[in-house]
């Protein structure tokens, strides 16, 4: 064999590895499976960490996470957001994206529930019983206004509006509310003290050390507060996103859900 042939030859063996390197991953198996685009509503912040940190813990890649009101997120992805996974915290934005045919029907489902509650900062806690009657105004004080998700938009405004009219209270709190761009952010105005209350879910309050439970809404004066999943029609990674979706439902997840205050739905 000539000198230049022993070049090439040289040079197409370099080129093979390079190609095999590649198509390896550093411990020379199959090429590693992507990073998953994750969004999800902001009051699964905690918990979604938690068992984001659990899959990565099985050798996945960790994904990005994103958080947001489901409302913000749904719109997102109508727009062209690039996304894997979207979990919602009502049926309304699952919906409003199904309806744009933008989520893969067989991979829908609803993985968790929550609770309605109304929190005030620790000290100084007064317990009340939530029903109709109630005197929010006395709760709020003279120019307090009552932190709530946007009810225009945000899940836990549309609910904490749906029990308190059903509860015949809405009418009089109505022009006290301090309206958030989300559940966490209206969190976060009750723990500055620039609210005396809010209204959140049960979850939420894990989050919050300085603040705590007055009571809790009865589950018959709001629609059921569901968390349906999904893969979005315009993932870039399906076969890992069924992967991921299959993952929240297994006892090590169950149980960091369980541990944030969510109650895991066994049904689909």
């Amino acid at each position: 064999m000539t000198s230049r042939e022993t070049g090439s030859a040289a040079r197409q063996l370099f080129g093979w590895l390079l190609a095999t390197a590649l198509l390896l991953g550093p411990t020379g198996g199959a090429r590693a499976a992507p990073a998953l685009t994750v969004f999800a509503a902001a009051s699964l912040t905690d918990a979604m960490k938690h068992v984001a940190s659990l899959w990565q813990a099985q050798g996945h890649a960790a994904p990005r996470l994103s958080f947001a009101s489901s409302s913000v997120l749904a719109q997102q992805v109508g727009q062209g957001a690039p996304a894997d996974v979207f979990i919602s915290a009502d049926l309304k934005w699952m919906d409003w994206l199904a309806a744009k045919s933008l989520v893969l029907p067989d991979t829908r489902a609803n993985l968790l529930g929550n609770s309605l509650v109304l929190v005030e900062p620790r000290a100084g806690l007064k317990p009340v019983t939530i029903a109709p009657g109630l005197d929010l105004a006395a709760i709020l004080g003279a120019g307090g206004r009552l932190a709530v998700g946007d009810p225009a938009s945000v899940p836990a405004g549309i609910y904490a509006k749906q029990a308190l009219t059903r509860l015949h209270l809405w009418d009089a709190v109505a022009p006290h509310l301090a309206p958030a761009e989300n559940v966490r952010a209206a969190l976060l105005l009750v723990e500055r003290g620039e609210a005396p209350a809010g209204i959140v879910y049960g979850s939420d309050v894990a989050a919050a050390p300085g603040l705590a439970v007055a009571g809790t809404f009865p589950e018959s004066s709001h629609d059921p507060i569901l968390y349906p999943e999904a893969l979005l029609a315009t993932a870039t990674s399906p076969d890992e996103a069924r992967r991921f979706l299959a993952f929240l439902r297994t006892p090590a997840a169950a149980q960091a859900f369980r541990n944030a205050g969510f109650t895991v739905l066994d049904t689909h």
